[in-house]
């Protein structure tokens, strides 16, 4: 079954799922990096793999001084990934402030 045929049988299913899909990767990448949080890799380590270098941010850069469609293709990048940072901090800001119960 190819995109066609899904747009024929159900045509605002291609939209939505899309649309659904996009809002939520952030989050499911956040949760992916905060599950490597619980199980013990280092909290510094995990910011560094999220976010992005100074030097891929130079470089990105520079390409993108040329052509716009690269430099509209980075600005969504570094968007997405200061998302997911932010996301992926929260998680873990309110893992850090919660207390511990004792039973």
């Amino acid at each position: 079954m190819n995109l066609e045929t899904v747009r024929e049988i159900q045509p605002g299913l291609v939209g939505s799922v899309v649309s659904e899909t996009t809002l939520n990767a952030p989050r499911y990448e956040a949760a992916f990096f905060y599950a490597l949080f619980l199980r013990g890799y280092p909290l510094q380590k995990l910011r560094a793999d999220i976010d992005v270098s100074p030097q891929v941010l130079e470089r990105w850069q520079r390409l993108a001084a040329d052509d716009p469609w690269y430099k509209t293709t980075v600005e969504r990048m570094l968007t997405y990934r200061k998302e997911v940072l932010a996301i992926f901090d929260s998680l873990v800001l309110r893992e850090l402030h919660t207390p511990i119960s004792t039973q």
